[in-house]
C-alpha cells in the first residue's frame, strides 16, 4: 500500500461525520416512510376513505426535533459529534439524555470513511467504496431495529456496483456479475433447504439481495469468506446474547449486519486475507 496523504484521510473522516449525521435521520425516518407508503397502498386497495398517512413526512420534513420535548433542533445543536459533546449528551431545551447511538453512528461513519481513504488513496475507488460503506452502515442499523433491509437502499447499490465494475473499478465485470448471481442464489438455496426441512423461514429475502450486492462490488471471490466470517460472528454474537439472557433461543436475529461487516472487510482486504490463509496452510 502506498503512503496516503493524511489530508485526504482527514477530509474523508470529516465528510464521514457529516454523512453519519444524515444517516441518523435516514435510519430513523426511512422505515417510517416505508410503513406510511405501505399503509397508503393497503388503504387504496381496500377502498377505505380518509387519509391514512397524515402530514408530509420524508427525509427533509418535518425538521428534526428532540424526541422527548419535540423542540426543533437548531443548526448549531446538530454539528456532528461536537454538538453532543458541547451539550454533554443532553437536549438543550428539556435536558433529557440524548441517545449515545447518534454520536456513535457519526463516529463510526467517520472512522469507516477514513479507513477507506487510507486504504485506497485519493481516487474513484475510495469514493465508490465510501458510498458502499455508508449504505452498508445504514442498512445494518435499520436491520438491527426493524429486521428489514429496504430494497430502496439495497437494489440501487447492487446496480451501482455492477455499473462501476463495468469499467473494472474494483473487479472485472464477469466476476461482479457472477458475484451477484451466486450471492443471491447461495442464500436463496439455503433458505429453501431450511424451509423444506423445518417448515420455518431461516432468513429474510433482504439477506439474499445484500449478499448479491456484496458480490456485485467485490466479485464472486469474496463470497466464501463473507459467508464464513458472517456466520462465525453471527453464531458467536447469538451465543453471547443467549448466555446473557438478552434473547430466547427462538428469537429472530438480523443477519444483515454480520453480512455487511464481513463483506466490507472482504471488499477491502479479501485478497490479503486469502493469501495469508493459503500461505499459512502451505498452499502458496
Amino acid at each position: 500500500m502506498s503512503q496516503q496523504p493524511w489530508a485526504f484521510v482527514a477530509m474523508a473522516m470529516v465528510l464521514g461525520l457529516i454523512v453519519g449525521s444524515f444517516l441518523n435521520v435516514l435510519v430513523w425516518r426511512l422505515p417510517k416512510m416505508l410503513e406510511r407508503e405501505w399503509r397508503a397502498q393497503a388503504h387504496e386497495v381496500l377502498g377505505l376513505p380518509g387519509d391514512p398517512v397524515g402530514p408530509r413526512y420524508n427525509l427533509m420534513q418535518p425538521n428534526s426535533c428532540c424526541p422527548h420535548c419535540n423542540q426543533p433542533i437548531r443548526p448549531w445543536e446538530n454539528i456532528p459529534l461536537l454538538s453532543y459533546l458541547m451539550l454533554r449528551g443532553r437536549c438543550a431545551h428539556c435536558r433529557e439524555a440524548i441517545s449515545t447511538r447518534y454520536p456513535l453512528t457519526e463516529l463510526a461513519c467517520g472512522l469507516i470513511s477514513a479507513v477507506v481513504a487510507w486504504h485506497f488513496g485519493f481516487g474513484w475507488q475510495a469514493g465508490a467504496v465510501m458510498l458502499l460503506s455508508w449504505g452498508l452502515l445504514a442498512m445494518s442499523l435499520i436491520d438491527v431495529d426493524h429486521q428489514l433491509l429496504p430494497d430502496v437502499l439495497v437494489l440501487p447499490l447492487l446496480w451501482l456496483g455492477l455499473m462501476l465494475n463495468s469499467v473494472e473499478l474494483l473487479v472485472p465485470l464477469p466476476d461482479a456479475l457472477w458475484g451477484a448471481v451466486i450471492g443471491y442464489m447461495s442464500l436463496w438455496t439455503v433458505f429453501w433447504l431450511f424451509k423444506l426441512a423445518t417448515g420455518k423461514d431461516g432468513m429474510g429475502y433482504g439477506d439474499f439481495k445484500l449478499l448479491a450486492l456484496l458480490g456485485a462490488w467485490g466479485g464472486w471471490q469474496i463470497l466464501p469468506m463473507t459467508l464464513l466470517m458472517s456466520s462465525l460472528v453471527g453464531v458467536c454474537g447469538g451465543l453471547i446474547l443467549l448466555r446473557r439472557s438478552k434473547i430466547q433461543a427462538a428469537t429472530p436475529m438480523p443477519f444483515g449486519p454480520y453480512l455487511a461487516i464481513a463483506g466490507w472487510i472482504a471488499v477491502l482486504w479479501g485478497g490479503q486475507i486469502t493469501d495469508f490463509y493459503l500461505q499459512s496452510v502451505g498452499f502458496k
